[in-house]
C-alpha cells in the first residue's frame, strides 16, 4: 500500500524557484531591478580595500566604481547620472584610502612620464570613442589628479557630486577613509589615531 505524499513540496519546485532567482538576477538590469541597497560606491581601484566587508554588504547591493585615487571624474558622473536617474540609486558613498598611490609620486614625475609615453599631451586621445576630448591647454595633472591630503581629498569628491546637476538633490552622498593600516573605515577628518597618540596639557 503506498503511501499518501500530496501535501509535501516536490523537488520540482524548490528546483524552478532556483531557476527563477537566476533568471531574475540575470535580467535585472532589464526588468528595472535596482541593486538591492539602492547604493552606488566610488572608490580606489587599490586592492587593499574590500568594498563589500568594509561597508558590510554582499554581492548584489551596491554598483560598484573604481578607479585610481577613488577621483569623481566626468565617467564617475556619467555612470552616477545614469544609475540615481534610471535605476533607482539614491545613496552613493565614496571611499579612499590611506597610502594611496595617487599620493606617491611629484606632479613633474607624473607629468614627464606621460609626455614620453604620448609623445605630446596636447594631442592625446583621452577616451577613444570620442577623439575631440583632448587635454588641451589644461595640465595633465588637472586631469590624473594627485592627491596632498586624503581627507580633504575625500571630502572633496562628496563635495563634486552632491554639487552635480546630474545627480538628484535627493541622493545621499557620504564619504569615508579607508584605513589600510587598521582595515577599518573613518570619516574624513577623523584622525582618532593622532588624537589619542597626543598628551594633552
Amino acid at each position: 500500500m503506498s503511501e499518501d505524499h500530496s501535501d509535501h513540496d516536490h523537488h520540482h519546485e524548490r528546483v524552478d524557484e532556483g531557476v527563477d532567482d537566476r533568471e531574475t538576477w540575470a535580467r535585472r538590469r532589464r526588468e528595472g531591478v535596482p541593486t538591492n541597497e539602492n547604493l552606488l560606491v566610488v572608490a580606489c581601484m587599490d586592492e587593499r580595500i574590500p568594498i563589500e566587508d568594509a561597508l558590510g554588504i554582499e554581492l548584489g547591493d551596491a554598483q560598484v566604481f573604481r578607479n585610481a585615487g577613488g577621483k569623481v571624474t566626468d565617467d564617475v558622473i556619467r555612470s552616477a547620472a545614469l544609475t540615481t536617474n534610471f535605476f533607482d540609486t539614491d545613496e552613493i558613498i565614496v571611499i579612499n584610502h590611506t597610502d594611496c598611490g595617487m599620493m606617491s609620486a611629484p606632479d613633474d614625475a607624473v607629468r614627464d612620464g606621460l609626455e614620453a609615453q604620448t609623445g605630446g599631451l596636447e594631442d592625446a586621445d583621452l577616451d577613444p570613442s570620442l577623439p575631440e576630448l583632448t587635454i588641451g591647454d589644461a595640465d595633465v595633472m588637472d586631469w590624473v589628479k594627485m592627491t596632498d591630503d586624503i581627507d580633504e581629498a575625500c571630502a572633496a569628491q562628496v563635495e563634486f557630486l552632491r554639487e552635480s546637476s546630474f545627480i538628484p538633490d535627493d541622493v545621499t552622498v557620504t564619504g569615508y577613509v579607508y584605513e589600510v593600516e587598521s582595515g577599518e573605515l573613518r570619516r574624513p577628518g577623523d584622525r582618532v589615531g593622532e588624537e589619542i597618540s597626543e598628551r594633552r596639557v
